[in-house]
């Protein structure tokens, strides 16, 4: 972004849990939406909330226009599935569903 140039658009993303499988118990929630929450911030994101239930997720976050949408939901579904099989918090292989939907709030 150019000098002098000022954004302040907010998004809502959500995704889920491949085939929805009811994966995301309550047991691992808030490692999870913590783990999300930093891939958001480390993508240079305000990151707001993280939330959802046992087969979906709900971000909200303060969109840096640097890095497009599609870029940062891969980044967010690759790093938070590596990190949920490499520490084994489901007992099967964990993957989430193909697609997103992806709201702006003004």
């Amino acid at each position: 972004m150019k000098p002098g140039s000022y954004t302040q658009v907010y998004i809502h993303l959500v995704f889920a849990v491949k085939y929805r499988n009811a994966a995301l118990t309550p047991k691992i929630r808030a490692r999870v939406f913590e783990y999300i929450s930093g891939i958001v911030t480390s993508m240079k994101h305000k990151s707001y909330i993280v939330n959802g239930v046992a087969d979906h997720v709900h971000i909200f976050f303060g969109y840096n226009p640097r890095v497009s949408i599609s870029e940062t939901v891969y980044n967010i579904k690759r790093g938070s599935s590596l990190f949920i099989n490499q520490e084994g918090l489901c007992k099967e292989r964990f993957a989430w569903q193909e697609g997103y939907g992806c709201f702006s709030y003004g």
